[in-house]
């Protein structure tokens, strides 16, 4: 049995005849968010039946949402397989309206995807770590997250969203993958989500950095860096000793050079220990030639931690410096501090309410 989703249109045009089948296929899955042959109004009879022997929808449902009075949600999926995954819809701006009530502009949002069950880097500072590593998600299901939560939320099918593979797992660890999922995501005919509002955060897997510009998408790419010097960041993220910092640098500034325009450095920031002017100085020299931004990011507390959310003025004396000396520096606002918003947060809580 083939997964429907992990199908490009003209590779469904192959397979069904007339190949004009496979645009309506299409419409009623990415813009309807069909998820059952048989709802295929325009379809005949003998089609559906052929579609539902040939191909199967990927299972994945809502096993719990939390909401955010940010208007943040974050979704625990259940799998075919039983496994859970998180992903989150970031409301990153409102509507707005006039005084009588037309809109003026529409919502903006970002959906942040998972891309494994569970990651082998082991970050510190992560509670996905404390699963392990299960498997690799198929393709189809990191496109299912995006079906259900625009599904989910009435988002209208010509909404345009941004993507950040951001969740639970190292998305470059499950490259195939990945790939095969932005250029689904960005079909034309289905979600049409442009590979310019899709963004990679990656922990550092230099090899696979050189060979996802090889393959020159014309995605973003996001760097999750949080150390300026390789001993803090080997014990944050023990990959550091495989792909250490001055091999993500040199892959950076190999990236294709329309690609390499604005990448985006994350800087998890945590109280007392990356978060002084000391490191501001060490990371602007790591960045020097390297038309970067700088994305500082609070610490988002949870049982267990052993680390601390930083104070607000340290971050804004961190944000200055590296202003200050021209290196485009932002600090990400908050989302879903009232829920369980940080990745595995969720996924745990679930694990412990049923133990």
């Amino acid at each position: 049995m083939k997964y429907i989703l992990e199908y490009k249109e003209k590779e469904l045009e192959q397979e069904l005849k007339p190949s004009f089948r496979a645009r309506q296929v299409y419409t009623w899955i990415f813009k309807k968010y069909v998820d059952k042959f048989e709802d295929m109004k325009n379809l005949p009879k003998e089609l559906k039946t052929e579609l539902s022997a040939k191909y199967s929808f990927t299972k994945m449902e809502i096993k719990k949402k939390e909401k955010s009075e940010d208007g943040c949600i974050k979704y625990l999926f259940e799998l075919e397989d039983g496994h859970t995954i998180e992903a989150v819809l970031l409301l990153m701006k409102k509507k707005k309206e006039d005084e009588n009530g037309k809109i003026i502009k529409s919502e903006q949002y970002t959906f942040c995807l998972s891309s494994q069950i569970g990651c082998k880097v082991g970050c510190a500072f992560c509670l996905t770590a404390k699963s392990g590593f299960v498997r690799n998600l198929r393709s189809s299901e990191i496109v299912a997250q995006v079906i259900k939560i625009k599904k989910d939320n009435n988002i209208n099918e010509d909404k345009a969203v941004n993507i950040v593979y951001m969740g639970m797992g190292e998305p470059l660890d499950n490259f195939d993958n990945l790939i095969r999922a932005i250029e689904i995501l960005s079909e034309e005919n289905g979600l049409s989500i442009s590979t310019r509002r899709q963004t990679i955060s990656t922990s550092g897997i230099s090899s696979k950095i050189k060979k996802l510009g090889e393959k020159n998408l014309g995605v973003q790419l996001a760097i999750s860096l949080h150390a300026v010097d390789d001993e803090l960041r080997s014990k944050l993220i023990p990959m550091n000793k495989a792909y250490n910092i001055s091999t993500i640098i040199q892959a950076v500034k190999d990236f294709p050079k329309d690609m390499r325009k604005g990448i985006m450095f994350e800087y998890l920031v945590m109280k007392d220990l990356n978060d002084g002017l000391d490191s501001a100085k060490k990371l602007l020299s790591l960045l020097n030639g390297i038309k970067a931004k700088v994305n500082l990011i609070y610490f988002n507390p949870h049982i267990g931690a052993n680390f601390q959310r930083p104070t607000r003025e340290n971050m804004l004396k961190f944000q200055k410096y590296l202003n200050d000396r021209g290196l485009i520096c932002t600090i990400r606002s908050s989302k879903g501090l009232d829920i369980s918003a940080a990745c595995g947060q969720l996924k745990e809580k679930e694990k412990n309410e049923y133990n």
